[in-house]
């Protein structure tokens, strides 16, 4: 017997910051909501630092996610954006602890192999292989969404063991070794 769960995806961010919940239920995935927190128009990092606090904490009160799905910093060029991104993550991931929701972490490369097979792709090939495989009406206008969602997706599939390893094949592959998951 299956047991149904919720995953929140999170895709850090100050400025902007984007999120996807899907529900699952056995090997099957659907998207609940996506969506991006705009921080761009506050000037005091402290207050956007608050302000996602409050949408992670809104986000989970309303959907009750059993897992959190976020995407780890990256190294950049730029340290202080490096310690900022590590700030916003660390925020939501306080605002799951405060739930007591279990957090799962996944580097970029992760997260755009898992759902492309590519390490590489760019936000916008992320974008349409969850448009098929979620079957989601349009691409969002920040790509933050998608990532998020991505983030929550690549988790459901690291659980499903059905995760695409480096060098084994290509996107035809995948298709082929899951049937009914993608349109062909």
């Amino acid at each position: 017997m299956s047991r149904e769960r919720i995953i929140l995806g999170i895709d850090p961010g100050t400025t902007v910051m984007g999120y996807g919940l899907i529900k699952v239920d056995g090997n099957k995935a659907q998207m609940l909501t996506l969506g991006v927190l705009e921080l761009h128009k506050y000037d005091d990092h402290y207050l956007k630092l608050k302000k996602i606090f409050e949408r992670v904490i809104q986000l989970i009160d309303s959907y009750h996610p059993d897992e959190l799905a976020i995407e780890a910093p990256f190294y950049g060029k730029n340290v202080q954006s490096m310690l900022k991104l590590g700030r916003a993550q660390g925020v939501a991931m306080s605002a799951a602890l405060s739930r007591s929701i279990p957090i799962f972490e996944y580097a970029p490369l992760r997260i755009k192999q898992a759902i492309t097979g590519r390490g590489n792709a760019t936000k916008e090939q992320v974008a349409i292989i969850l448009q098929q495989l979620l079957k989601l009406s349009e691409i969002p206008k920040y790509l933050d969404a998608t990532d998020g969602l991505a983030a929550a997706y690549c988790h459901f599939l690291q659980n499903q063991s059905i995760m695409v390893k480096s060098g084994s094949g290509s996107w035809k592959d995948f298709i082929n070794k899951n049937p009914g998951r993608v349109k062909k």
